[in-house]
């Protein structure tokens, strides 16, 4: 590969000067970025044999009773769920003596907080996302009218829900299932692995269940629809629809324009 003298870049405020990669031509940075494109697939191919193993995890059957406070007053965690199959709870640091109060929560967890996408996505594949934290309601609705969070149910850990479950020094979150009335923990994530929790694929792969889509690697049995076709505008589905023809005539073509291209 012919390249380019790399630019020099001054430093600044007594900084070394940086020292960035080189200058190459079209075709020279179309082939690099074809050789870093082979890891980054095997890195997606690995990424999904790992959440394939999350959906075959044993579950942990939760006896004891926990109660949470929340807007409408004192509920379990079994309510958490609001009649889904799934829920995932995140344990934020918004308390006395957490950095911040009373007029923030815990910057990194205000800053996870920033990241949750649409809820109504989750909703559509039977998952409830939440968030919990020591504060009273009070204190929470204030935070999260502050800072634009309302749309994320945010309840008050008022047991040792936190100290049973990771959560009560760090931050982390919690993945179960329902069985009826039968709750089960299904998988944790924390430390790093919280940074890339945000969307609507972070959460659905620490679930059991995962995504519910028929390319996955799923044990028997696990509900699984059709890629893309379930998508819907956030403010549009409708639970039990049949996915909109016009959508699943756009998709396929998607996808068929995806398979020509990796052929």
């Amino acid at each position: 590969m012919t390249t380019n003298k790399s630019p020099e870049k001054s430093g600044k405020d007594g900084q070394p000067a940086m020292k960035t990669p080189p200058v190459v031509s079209r075709h020279e940075w179309e082939a690099a970025r074809e050789q870093l494109l082979v890891k980054e697939k095997a890195l997606t191919r690995a990424r999904d044999a790992l959440a394939a193993e999350r959906r075959r995890m044993p579950w942990l059957a939760v006896e004891k009773a926990y109660a949470f406070d929340g807007p409408q007053g004192r509920v379990s965690l079994l309510d958490l769920f609001e009649g889904r199959r799934q829920l995932v709870i995140y344990r934020a640091f918004f308390e006395p003596g957490v950095h911040g109060w009373p007029e923030h929560a815990c910057i990194g967890c205000s800053l996870g907080a920033d990241q949750v996408s649409h809820l109504a996505h989750l909703h559509a594949r039977d998952t409830t996302l939440v968030y919990a934290s020591r504060a009273p309601q009070a204190d929470i609705a204030r935070l999260k009218a502050r800072m634009g969070w309302e749309m994320i149910p945010w309840y008050t850990i008022t047991d040792s829900f936190d100290a049973d479950f990771g959560v009560d020094e760090w931050h982390g979150h919690n993945a179960f299932i329902r069985d009826g009335e039968r709750v089960f923990r299904t998988y944790f994530i924390n430390g790093r692995g919280d940074e890339a929790m945000g969307t609507v694929w972070s959460y659905l792969d620490m679930t059991a269940l995962g995504r519910q889509e028929t390319w996955e690697d799923s044990p028997e049995g696990y509900p699984q629809s059709r890629p893309y076709k379930w998508w819907n505008w956030h403010d549009t589905y409708v639970p039990g629809a049949a996915p909109d023809p016009k959508w699943v005539e756009v998709s396929d073509a998607g996808e068929a324009a995806f398979r020509k291209h990796d052929e």
